[in-house]
């Protein structure tokens, strides 16, 4: 796989989100047709090794991978919230809009679940065989997991919240040395993101044959009910950034005084090339020309929209959320309001990490550490990856809206 230069610096990872929706599917085409044969026990034999494998890999790269994004990315939000005063404007609408993203979907996806639940033959199946963490962690348990004796005992050990934080704060103390060595650390920590990148690149790679090999278990126990609740997935997730895109609309409005009709026709194009791309980067020509229809004047869509494709994604907070707390349903852990809370911020801080990578990726680098941080199994992420590609269309519907709608929000305020 060739790993080329994006945008945001780092190494352009090609996955296979076709191939591994593929897989899936064969996978459990397999499972159903071949439940009660003797043909089954010499698949599984194979498979059920293969998506073990293959999902063990990937857990193993979230940790290393998270502390340099996590790092790079509050880097560079600090440095662009110190570019002037319309840039602390925009970072600042950037914070309120990622914070009020992840506190709704803590609020809304557990309402959702209540209301329609996951379909109960699949639970088991979907859970990927994990079990519940135990305890549900209280106040005084979250705050104490936020500042270990030991830090490298805590990365050890899984304790997400604990390096999350950390990290953050590492790199907010390293905006207060010399230029040098805070360069040389920036490098540091930008390397190790770049080579981790590489690294899940290749893990993803499998993504295929992994997903298969777990599919074929699950079709094999579940049959078509696991179909069924797929798709109740995908409609939960979508939801919660379906209401990011509907605040988007509403941001236009309320804060930057725009029409609502002339607002939606304006993002039509833009809304087009978002299908069609599946990418916010690519999109930017599109938010450009509507940011100059809206009348947002061209020295703020110039310097607002790119820093926004740079470090905001809108929906990432509210959908990442949404998966974990479908995989805490799964595997039967009670979320308590202090856990749900410790999502929030690492969904958060988490969202200035993952920005310009595809899909997939950012799946992984996402919604891993909200779910350790939370106490919640991260098996069932090695099914639901392979469905990703059709949320994903809601994400970046939402994203595009919201980069809009702030754009001309700034644009508005700097009026006033």
């Amino acid at each position: 796989m060739a790993a080329q230069s994006s945008a945001s610096g780092f190494p352009e990872i090609k996955v296979p989100a076709a191939l591994t929706f593929a897989g899936l599917v064969l996978g459990f085409t397999a499972g159903i047709l071949l439940r009660g044969t003797s043909a089954l026990a010499h698949l599984l034999a194979v498979a059920e090794p293969a998506g073990t494998l293959w999902l063990r890999a990937l857990q193993t790269t979230i940790l290393p991978l998270v502390i340099g994004l996590v790092y790079t990315g509050i880097s560079q939000t600090l440095a662009a919230a110190g570019g002037g005063a319309l840039a602390r404007r925009a970072v600042g609408l950037f914070v309120a809009v990622l914070l009020a993203s992840g506190a709704m979907s803590a609020l809304l996806v557990p309402l959702l679940l209540n209301i329609a639940p996951i379909p109960p033959q699949a639970i088991a199946a979907l859970s990927g065989g994990a079990e519940a963490a135990g305890k549900v962690p209280g106040i005084a348990e979250i705050l104490a997991a936020m500042m270990p004796q030991n830090i490298f005992a805590a990365a050890a050990d899984g304790a997400m919240l604990a390096v999350v934080v950390f990290v953050s704060l590492f790199a907010l103390a390293a905006t207060r040395i010399a230029e040098a060595p805070r360069k040389a650390l920036g490098l540091v920590f930008e390397g190790l993101a770049s080579a981790m990148m590489v690294v899940v690149g290749w893990v993803l790679m499998l993504a295929p044959i992994g997903v298969f090999g777990l599919a074929v278990s699950l079709g094999a126990k579940s049959g078509p009910d696991a179909i069924g609740a797929l798709a109740h997935y995908i409609i939960v997730v979508s939801l919660a950034g379906g209401v990011v895109l509907l605040a988007g609309f509403v941001l236009a409005v309320l804060r930057a005084h725009l029409p609502l009709g002339q607002f939606a026709r304006a993002m039509l194009p833009v809304h087009a090339v978002a299908l069609s791309t599946q990418s916010s980067l690519a999109c930017l020509p599109a938010m450009l020309a509507a940011c100059r229809k809206l009348g947002v004047r061209d020295a703020t869509a110039d310097f607002v929209l790119p820093l926004a494709v740079a470090i905001f994604r809108a929906t990432s907070p509210a959908m990442n959320m949404g998966v974990a707390i479908y995989a805490a349903k799964l595997t039967g852990v009670e979320l308590s309001a202090p856990a749900l809370a410790a999502g929030v911020i690492v969904a958060f801080l988490v969202s200035l990490s993952s920005v310009s990578l595809p899909g997939t990726l950012s799946f992984v680098v996402s919604v891993g550490p909200i779910a350790l941080a939370m106490g919640v199994p991260v098996a069932p992420l090695g099914l639901l990856v392979a469905v990703e590609m059709l949320p994903d269309l809601m994400r970046t519907l939402g994203n595009v809206t919201m980069d809009v709608a702030v754009t001309a929000a700034v644009d508005r305020k700097s009026d006033e």
